[in-house]
């Protein structure tokens, strides 16, 4: 697979800042990224505290925000083990509708994609090459199985996009915020395909997503992004920083920094020139 194709479609799963600084502070007592991390991978003393008012919880996480579009220049760096220059990124999300992505390296357009209901698309300039696709080659670059296009506008919102119930979880409350951990291995079931997750998600006292888990329990394939540094724009709450880990039969690391949010329209072009070679996915 060419150098941008398989950059581009992962670069569709996020939406926000790198998280270089490990040491920088936050609004957390003055604690550090790394220390908030380190507490986050252990179970804090107060982990078994009850939640007694699930409902508040609930509204929070789940119900959806209420937006037509979105635009966000970000700032892109990718790990996978060679050298992959830093990318500007230009991501535009019209609600339910299309999430268009444009990237361009030293001010050179490299490549640009688009993902609707019904799959994905996108060029490589670079390559002159191009993939029209559904969200299973997404799901196979994330090490996953149930990724689709809500829940991949859920995932560049930082919104809660897996399935989470209070039969199937557990809700605690600790000093970062609340937990919510799987009691049992969740079965995610698409196109005759079973695959079998632990889901941690945590969130900071905002009700925030600060981090979610999911571990493979038949595999080492695992998926875990990370937000940080929320505010508000324009009455929506948004992460500016996001960090993803994929861990397992393919490993890599994208980190990303928001410059820039705003809520007119734009012009979304997606076109193939003709002497461009279409990748098969198989």
């Amino acid at each position: 697979m060419k150098n941008w194709i398989p950059l581009l479609l992962l670069l569709f799963v996020v939406t926000s800042c790198k998280t270089r600084n490990a040491n920088r502070k936050n609004d957390n007592n003055g604690k550090t990224d790394s220390t908030i991390v380190a507490e986050n991978d252990r179970d804090p003393k107060d982990a078994t505290e009850p939640v007694r008012d699930k409902l508040t919880f609930y509204e929070h996480v789940l119900i959806p925000q209420k937006f037509d579009q979105i635009k966000i220049n970000s700032k892109v760096n990718v790990e996978t083990g060679s050298f992959v220059p830093t990318l500007d990124a230009t991501i535009y999300i019209e609600n339910n509708q299309k999430v268009w992505m444009n990237l361009s390296a030293l001010f050179i357009n490299v490549a640009r994609g688009i993902a609707t209901p019904e799959g994905i698309k996108g060029l490589d300039r670079t390559s002159k090459s191009y993939i029209d696709s559904d969200f299973e080659y997404l799901n196979n670059l994330l090490n996953v199985n149930f990724i689709d296009y809500k829940s991949l506008e859920k995932i560049l919102m930082g919104r809660t996009f897996v399935k989470i119930s209070d039969s199937q979880f557990t809700l605690t409350k600790n000093a970062q915020g609340f937990r919510m951990a799987s009691n049992s291995n969740q079965k995610i079931v698409t196109n005759e395909k079973t695959r079998e997750y632990k889901i941690v998600l945590d969130y900071d006292t905002n009700y925030d997503l600060l981090n979610v888990n999911l571990k493979d329990v038949l595999s080492p394939d695992e998926l875990e992004i990370s937000y940080s540094n929320w505010d508000e724009f324009n009455g929506i709450r948004l992460p500016k920083n996001v960090k993803i880990i994929i861990k397992g039969s393919k490993s890599s690391q994208i980190l990303l920094e928001n410059t820039k949010f705003d809520f007119s329209r734009m012009d979304t072009p997606y076109s193939v020139p003709s002497s461009y070679k279409k990748i098969e996915i198989k």
